[in-house]
């Protein structure tokens, strides 16, 4: 606790300071270097051009291919080839009882489908069970079908019991075989024990995978290898350019010597943006997003850290009014903040008003507007010492975990990002509402002992407790089975025909992703990144891959 005055204190935390200072305000581009990776990987694509669309190839072999090219990260090229792949096979007869299709076979088909929103049938796992409806024991040495149907599993829908069995016996297997696995598969089995690849952070999913891949000197694919780290590499080196305007950015607001109760965050911001779209046409889009995202930290912590409650009031009325003569209103602390902030989504309008598409960013004030005042609920329960009914709580807390503002802000800066995507998303469809729950609960339970220490007593898990008077174990577990079920909804929901665009699905679909890595494992990554994301966030902006010819 700060002391103010002789009347008012202030709930201050001491965060840590970030991690990272000014590292990557010296990053300078070798354009030679992005040259030779460019020439290079046009060649290797049109070789692999040519074996994805061979009319000639095998429906397993071009499979495998497409799962290579997606792990390996560098599917994004080929999107087109690839769909229509998907969808040329998923419309064929194809039996799957036949001898050839085994296990591994059988899953990998069954994920790539899902994943492109084709619902293959699971009941094409009933040829792996006996007649007791187990799953045959001679399936237990099979390591590599049990890693492709455990990875497959966890897209699995509601009510199929089947896929649900499969993830217990599969989970079980790979564990108790583990110890006795040699690299390279022992460690892909140990890292999807630790982190299935449907609920993972993609890039750096790309990244573990390209490690893997190199390690497997029997089957892997020189040419592809190499595609793989080029591509990343150049990637990389355009994240880190983002990266380094953003710390201008930042460096000329100051605003951490305005606000020092706040987190400094930024390049954990700018990762959850590469989380939710990656790719180079993305760019503008990232930049975009990693400013609103920041500024979104800064009033949250606001809110939770610092302000009282008649501040708290007037900030979110001065939002709600969106203009610049309130700041006479606000106390001097915050008037940086809300300065900026208006300024930042002016910004936004001017430069997207060239392109005709300035209406866009109301759609993220308006979200905003509504974050703000849900933000400002919670300030009040937490300083009045309201504990609420767990429905009560969730029905705010759902704006507060900010994915409605966050897929909003996303689309800003996407060209292909129209009034019909936006209006879709201001219905609240079950996908969003799913991701919404995913973010709000798993940081409800990594958050739950800091929050408690701060005295907080409307936490999710304790509205949990006092409404059906459980244990905290208990009310974990239940609220765990309840992101369990946001993640069915996801999968079910990702279907063809989609609602909207494919695009807008995978950001709603990676913002989940992204949240589930930032605090899985009952860890605040975001707050104290120095365990969690540190490791992510070195990979994915400081090591490129070695590449001998270069």
């Amino acid at each position: 606790m700060a002391q103010i005055s002789k009347d008012m204190v202030r709930p201050i935390d001491k965060f840590a300071p970030s991690l990272w200072g000014d590292q990557f305000l010296k990053f300078t581009c070798d354009n030679e270097i992005a040259e030779k990776y460019s020439k290079e990987i046009d060649l290797l694509k049109d070789e692999v051009k040519i074996n994805l669309t061979n009319p000639e190839s095998k429906v397993v072999d071009t499979m495998n291919l497409i799962d290579k090219l997606e792990r390996l990260g560098i599917s994004y090229h080929f999107e087109d080839e690839v769909e229509q792949k998907l969808e040329q096979y998923f419309g064929q007869s194809t039996n799957y009882e036949d001898e050839a299709y085994d296990l591994n076979t059988v899953s990998l088909h069954f994920r790539l489908f899902r994943q492109h929103g084709l619902h293959l049938t699971s009941e094409i796992f009933n040829k792996f069970r006996d007649s007791a409806g187990k799953f045959d024991e001679s399936l237990k040495t099979d390591v590599k079908g049990l890693l492709s149907l455990y990875e497959a599993a966890h897209l699995r829908k509601h009510n199929e019991d089947i896929l649900e069995d499969a993830l217990v016996f599969t989970t079980d297997c790979l564990k108790s075989m583990t110890p006795n696995l040699k690299p390279p598969l022992k460690k892909q089995v140990e890292h999807a024990l630790m982190q299935p690849l449907h609920f993972g952070y993609q890039r750096f999913e790309s990244y573990h995978y390209i490690s893997v891949y190199e390690d497997d000197e029997y089957s892997r694919d020189e040419s592809l290898l190499q595609f793989a780290k080029l591509d990343y590499n150049a990637v990389q080196m355009l994240h880190k350019q983002e990266l380094c305007e953003l710390s201008r950015w930042w460096r000329e607001l100051n605003l951490m010597s305005k606000l020092p109760y706040a987190r400094d965050r930024l390049v954990e911001c700018y990762f959850w943006t590469v989380g939710t779209y990656h790719f180079p046409r993305y760019s503008r889009g990232r930049v975009m997003l990693a400013k609103i995202i920041k500024m979104l930290s800064l009033i949250d912590d606001t809110f939770d850290s610092y302000g009282t409650i008649e501040e708290l009031e007037t900030f979110t009325m001065a939002i709600r009014r969106w203009d610049f003569k309130e700041v006479d209103l606000l106390p001097e602390y915050m008037k940086p903040l809300y300065t900026d902030v208006l300024n930042l989504f002016g910004e936004f309008k001017e430069e997207l008003a060239t392109e005709e598409r300035s209406y866009v960013v109301d759609y993220t004030i308006n979200a905003l507007k509504e974050q703000v005042r849900s933000y400002n609920v919670e300030a009040k329960w937490f300083i009045e010492g309201y504990s609420p009914p767990f429905s009560e709580y969730l029905s705010n807390a759902l704006t507060t975990c900010a994915c409605h503002f966050l897929s909003n802000g996303s689309l800003m800066g996407m060209d292909l990002a129209t009034r019909r995507e936006f209006e879709w998303l201001n219905m609240m469809p079950r996908m969003l509402i799913a991701c919404q729950e995913i973010s709000r609960l798993v940081d409800d339970i990594a958050t739950y002992e800091i929050e408690k220490r701060r005295g907080q007593n409307s936490t999710g898990i304790d509205c949990y407790i006092k409404e059906n008077d459980v244990a905290m174990e208990e009310a974990i577990h239940k609220i765990e089975e309840m992101v369990v079920d946001a993640w069915k909804d996801i999968n079910e929901n990702f279907k063809k025909p989609f609602p909207c665009s494919k695009a807008v699905l995978l950001i709603i679909l990676n913002l989940a992703r992204t949240v589930y890595v930032t605090y899985k494992n009952y860890e605040d990554g975001y707050t104290e990144p120095e365990k969690v994301l540190k490791p992510l966030i070195v990979a994915m902006f400081v090591e490129p891959f070695k590449i001998q010819t270069f």
